[in-house]
């Protein structure tokens, strides 16, 4: 399931300094988007096993927080806290 043009576009606004979508912040926001999506999507239904297809977007939010850990610890927290993620 892909995230709508005016979805992005808000998550863009809402987590962007600038009007860059390639900042991590942006990023770790578009695929917690997604993996939201994927994972309701492929919620298992009459007890079939989940598909492990969120795990590569997980992967990958994975690194990004970790590179933004390492570059500025406030704007890390700041946006866990804001995302809702455990760490």
């Amino acid at each position: 399931m892909s995230i709508t043009a005016e979805r992005r576009t808000a998550l863009i606004s809402d987590y962007a300094n600038t009007h860059r979508h390639r900042q991590p912040r942006v990023q770790v926001a578009l695929l917690s988007e997604r993996i939201g999506n994927l994972t309701e999507h492929l919620k298992p239904t009459q007890g079939l096993p989940q598909s492990p297809w969120p795990a590569d977007a997980r992967r990958r939010r994975r690194r990004l927080l970790d590179y933004l850990k390492s570059k500025d610890q406030r704007r890390y927290e700041a946006l866990i806290g804001r995302l809702s993620l455990r760490r």
